[in-house]
């Protein structure tokens, strides 16, 4: 093999990362919107929809209760919770009139769970604007006030918040940083989103979404997504193809995420979207879909392989060519993964250990694959669309 052989097979691994740091660059923060809103102060309502939640539900209503701005009310909907999630929400009701609780009707045929209780929120909510929570988030008390700001200076019918994610356990830091740099490769900053033309490549953050009221009626709410595993990317689909200004746009400071704290809710939640879902991202037509299985492992495997390889080629069970290149690539990827653990505060030996997080992706790209369209979650069972 000629010298130069394994320094150009492994260009794809050193322009990866350096593509993505350069997209993203081009992100705009909540952190240039005036913390105060300007103007007229409409009615906020805050709908967030809680299915055995009691980890996460008093942290969450209680930070939307510590609001800056005057004029919210927030409602919770107890999807038929079967843990203290009820009792806990009950309990902070009576202490705050802003706000109430209701329950959903049974879930009906075709519905996914989220987007019934989103959808019930949204018929006793009384806001001109509705921004949806999920129940595993913290916001900032700015976080409404800037976030109408940028409603505003936007035009936005829909604008969804991109915070930060928390990361407690060993499995959380292993993958979910590697997930993430997945769709910020594939998405980049929230201007390469924002300015884009094609509804395929535009997203949005379930956890957080601000909708004008008025445009949420008329697009037909979560009705109109009811049987999509990854809502807010469909949301987002839907609304910018129907000519609805939808805006992106970053709030590390005003959002806070925990959203798995185990390996098994890993695998179950990534699990759940990574097929089901992720086939919404991909550009229109039959071939994109025929090639999403191997689109979607290339990631890990990318991890996984590199390091097997220099692993063999060390003991003679591989040429020369091969050992530059698994050793370049291995070497590349070491470095990215320190760089990325550096700017995260994590331990650098987490970088070490990429080929492991990257093994555990593998896994549960092939399983959710194996079930298809089919979705297991919060014990029920789904079908996507």
């Amino acid at each position: 093999m000629p010298p130069l052989v394994p320094f150009l097979l492994a260009a794809p691994w050193v322009l990866a990362p350096l593509v993505t740091v350069w997209r993203a660059r081009r992100s705009r923060s909540l952190d240039e919107e005036p913390a105060e809103l300007t103007g007229e102060t409409p009615l906020v309502s805050v709908v967030i929809p809680a299915r055995n939640e009691e980890r996460n539900i008093r942290r969450c209503v209680e930070s939307a209760l510590a609001t800056t701005y005057p004029a919210l009310e927030v409602v919770v909907v107890d999807d038929h919770s079967t843990d203290d999630t009820g009792a806990i929400v009950a309990d902070l009701a009576a202490r705050d009139p802003r706000l109430s609780v209701v329950t959903p009707p049974p879930l009906p045929p075709g519905w996914f769970g989220k987007q019934w209780a989103c959808d019930a929120g949204a018929r006793v909510a009384r806001g001109t604007i509705v921004a949806f929570l999920d129940a595993d988030t913290w916001q900032a008390p700015d976080l409404v006030p800037r976030t109408l700001n940028a409603m505003r200076s936007r035009g936005s019918d829909l604008l969804t918040v991109a915070g930060e994610q928390e990361m407690g356990s060993f499995w959380e830091k292993l993958i979910q940083p590697q997930v993430f740099f997945i769709l910020g490769a594939r998405y980049g900053g929230t201007e390469v989103v924002n300015e884009s033309r094609h509804a395929a490549n535009k997203i949005a953050n379930g956890q957080c979404l601000f909708f004008r009221r008025e445009a949420y009626d008329a697009m037909g709410g979560h009705a109109a997504v009811r049987g999509k595993v990854a809502e807010d990317l469909a949301l987002a689909q839907h609304w910018f193809a129907e000519g609805r200004r939808v805006t992106l746009v970053l709030g590390l400071r005003q959002l806070r995420t925990r959203m798995y704290t185990s390996l098994r809710e890993l695998v179950e939640g990534w699990g759940k979207n990574v097929y089901a879902g992720g086939r919404d991202a991909l550009p229109p037509g039959a071939p994109w879909r025929a090639i999403y299985p191997i689109l979607l492992v290339l990631p890990a495997l990318s991890g996984v392989v590199p390091p097997m390889l220099l692993a063999l080629a060390l003991i003679g069970a591989a040429g020369t060519g091969v050992l530059w290149w698994a050793a370049i690539v291995t070497g590349v990827n070491l470095l990215w993964w320190m760089v990325v653990c550096a700017v995260l505060g994590m331990s650098p030996l987490y970088a070490l250990l990429h080929p492991v997080g990257a093994a555990a992706l593998l896994y549960i790209s092939l399983r959710a694959i194996a079930r298809g369209r089919r979705v297991r979650w919060k014990g029920r069972d789904y079908q996507a669309a």
